[in-house]
């Protein structure tokens, strides 16, 4: 014969002599009658065992929590380290200080690695080729423009308009090669500044050019467009200084700042930034037709450099070529 089945306890809420209690009641039919039969706590005792496993529990998944942080932490460092260094690598190839990114990367990476290798392939190439274009049309203009200046003879317009055509094939073409500019060269400063300097002094022998340049000084310059710069520049202080030239280097913030002094007459500040405006010249005295500064601003301004015409301690112009250095 089944049991009957027992009532289930009410909950009962009630006031202690030190407080609230919680209690279950439960009426129990007997033969002798009803039975009331009832259990209380204080809330104290009660929580207690439930904090008891809350603790180890909460203390459980926090610590796997932190576990999992920093495992994510470590394994996203080490996923992106290689993805940082493409970045550098490429950010190198930009500066002139590599010329290509290394392949050897994970499978995920390689084949960016191999196409941005071909990609500055392809823009070395296309520069190349737009250098040499410019190079060879200069060339070919050259016969043309010598043989009518001996064919106008000793007619001064005519000699005058065929100097002024040369000087301006000169400009435009020397334009034409700055806007293909090697910006990713590297170019070590000192031997090209000595071969100007002597070459220079032996053109200007009144003048004495000395030159104070590191050995391991790199800038961020393709060497034919060092040499324009600092050969304008060079020329120029050498027509006008009166015995001295000098040629000193500095370093400042990843730049190269080349300084140019001579002993000239020097230029007022209010006519600096005249003289390095296309086609003027100050001195009319003076042969060219005053393309030579504006050029070189030109090709500075193209590498991300600047050019600043001061006064000279020697008394003269300063010329201040600040461009890229190459660590």
């Amino acid at each position: 014969m089944d049991k009957p089945a027992l009532p289930s306890p009410m909950p009962v809420e009630g006031e202690g002599r030190e407080g609230p209690v919680h209690a279950r009641a439960v009426t129990i039919d007997t033969s002798a009658g009803a039975v009331l039969l009832s259990a209380a706590a204080p809330p104290g005792v009660i929580a207690r065992p439930i904090r008891s496993a809350l603790v180890p529990l909460l203390t459980v998944m926090l610590t796997l929590a932190g576990i999992f942080a920093i495992a994510a932490f470590v394994q996203l460092r080490l996923g992106l380290r290689p993805i940082l260094a493409l970045r550098d690598q490429v950010a190198g190839i930009r500066r002139g200080a590599r010329q290509a990114v290394d392949e050897d990367q994970p499978a995920e990476l390689k084949p960016l690695a191999v196409e941005l290798n071909a990609l500055a392939t392809d823009s070395a190439a296309a520069l190349a080729s737009a250098r040499a274009s410019a190079a060879n049309l200069a060339h070919a203009l050259k016969t043309p423009v010598a043989t009518l200046a001996l064919t106008v003879g000793d007619d001064p317009v005519a000699s005058a308009q065929v100097r002024r055509i040369d000087g301006v094939i000169r400009h435009h073409l020397a334009r034409a090669r700055t806007a293909a500019v090697g910006r990713r060269a590297t170019t070590l400063a000192a031997p090209v500044i000595a071969d100007l300097v002597a070459t220079i002094g032996a053109l200007h022998r009144h003048v004495s050019i000395s030159a104070d340049i590191p050995d391991d000084l790199a800038v961020a310059v393709d060497v034919h467009d060092l040499t324009e710069i600092i050969g304008n520049l060079l020329d120029n202080a050498a027509r006008h200084a009166r015995t001295t030239v000098s040629v000193t280097t500095r370093l400042d913030e990843g730049h190269a700042m080349i300084a140019i002094d001579d002993d000239g007459p020097g230029i007022p500040p209010d006519q600096r930034e005249l003289a390095m405006t296309s086609g003027i010249r100050l001195d009319e005295s003076a042969t060219g037709y005053g393309f030579g500064l504006a050029i070189v601003r030109d090709l500075i301004t193209l590498y991300g450099g600047t050019l600043q015409l001061a006064t000279s301690d020697l008394g003269g112009v300063r010329a201040i070529v600040t461009v890229p250095c190459v660590r």
